[in-house]
């Protein structure tokens, strides 16, 4: 079974802009994994950002050598949050060929003013490869079954991780939004929500 998060919750109800499927009372996964580079912030970063990093605005963005600025798509904060809230397990997931320099940007980057990126993550595969090792990794990990997970990537290729390993996989064009989130837990309803160890 995934480990409860162990820094304590910081969001006691939903928001009106919450991913509504966490909060309908019907199962959601109990591990969600994200791809890092265009599927949690708009940029690659072992490609366009230059170590070292130094957080601004309180950690909202992160500021690299060369001045450029980073941040995650506005709703990751809130997705986050509502995951925390909602017991759900998260994990990372990523190619990168810079994974210390991701690594710096999850720790860099802070959502709610204490808690960083970092800290809403269970689990974490951040190394060059195929997204199906990162996730046959993760399941040893977390103990989680395929069939119980929910994997979102912004690359079509990452689709083999379905027929692979079993798990649902959900394609961001354009970074993660709420309502990507309830599309993907819907489809991952309709398809694998009737049993396992998923959250309710």
């Amino acid at each position: 079974m995934p480990r409860k998060p162990s820094t304590p919750l910081i969001v006691t109800t939903p928001s009106p802009s919450s991913p509504q499927t966490f909060f309908d009372g019907h199962p959601v996964p109990a591990l969600i994994v994200f791809d890092l580079d265009y599927t949690l912030w708009p940029f690659w970063v072992d490609t366009h950002v230059c170590a070292p990093l130094k957080g601004k605005d309180g950690g909202q963005r992160v500021v690299d050598r060369l001045g450029e600025s980073f941040a995650f798509y506005p709703h990751v904060p809130q997705i986050f949050r509502d995951a925390r809230m909602k017991n759900v397990s998260l994990a990372a997931a990523s190619r990168t060929e810079a994974p210390e320099l991701a690594r710096d940007m999850l720790k860099s980057l802070v959502v709610d003013g204490k808690l960083r990126g970092v800290d809403y993550f269970d689990y974490m595969q951040i190394y060059p490869g195929s997204k199906t090792t990162h996730l046959a990794k993760l399941q040893k990990q977390s103990g989680v079954d395929f069939a119980d997970m929910l994997f979102f990537d912004d690359e079509a290729r990452n689709r083999n991780v379905e027929s692979e390993l079993g798990v649902l996989m959900y394609l961001v064009r354009d970074g993660i939004t709420n309502d990507e989130v309830d599309r993907a837990v819907r489809e991952w309803r309709s398809k694998r929500g009737k049993s396992g160890s998923y959250v309710v």
